[in-house]
């Protein structure tokens, strides 16, 4: 039987850590556009304000990190597809590997995204021909497309192979994005892989 896509209510979790830790709670967006800046408004749904969340921890790289994010990322979520604006006076750097997987790069590519432009992070059609072909070739295969449902980017300084810090858990501050409308059509497709003749409907 075909496995429909299902719009959730919040269409994205998104954590934020300070090098390997986590910081503050995640949060989950039901607006399509949204903020994250290193602003301090505690109670707004449209903005993730970084300014506001405390780590007894804190180094003073990352402090100096933090007063660079200014106004930010501006994410959108329009018709499946997630663009990133980068607003910050400093650069940001995404490794989304559906964005790689389009561009023809490798999976572990880490794009830097300079003030003022965006990048196309995630587009659900080419994830639902994706998942269809997936199908195809067993759990396995369509398991491993949960990566693609998942992308971080950090502020100011950058990582992988074009820099010194190897992972993104060695750069000051950066951010988690999962996305759940992929990720709960994913389950609900490895859910019943076995049945006979499974297919995958298109995004409605």
């Amino acid at each position: 039987q075909a496995i429909q896509f299902v719009e959730p209510k919040h269409w994205c979790d998104i954590s934020y850590y300070e090098l390997n830790n986590r910081v503050g709670e995640a949060f989950h967006a039901s607006e399509s556009s949204l903020w994250i800046d290193g602003f301090t408004d505690p109670s707004n749904n449209r903005r993730f304000c970084l300014g506001q969340l405390t780590n007894i921890n804190r180094t003073t790289p990352v402090e100096k990190c933090r007063k660079q994010i200014g106004k930010g990322i501006h994410l959108q979520y329009v018709q499946g597809e997630v663009h990133a604006v980068c607003l910050s006076d400093s650069s940001i750097f995404v490794q989304s590997q559906n964005c790689n997987q389009r561009n023809g790069w490798h999976p572990n590519t880490v794009c830097k995204i300079p003030t003022g432009c965006h990048l196309n992070i995630f587009n659900n059609q080419e994830f639902a021909t994706l998942l269809s072909q997936s199908v195809q070739h067993g759990f396995e295969a369509v398991y491993q497309l949960a990566r693609m449902c998942t992308f971080r980017i950090s502020f100011v300084k950058g990582w992988g192979a074009e820099y010194s810090r190897q992972d993104v858990t060695s750069t000051p501050c950066w951010i988690e994005v999962k996305l759940n409308g992929p990720l709960q059509w994913l389950d609900k497709v490895l859910s019943q892989m076995g049945a006979p003749n499974l297919t995958c409907g298109s995004v409605s």
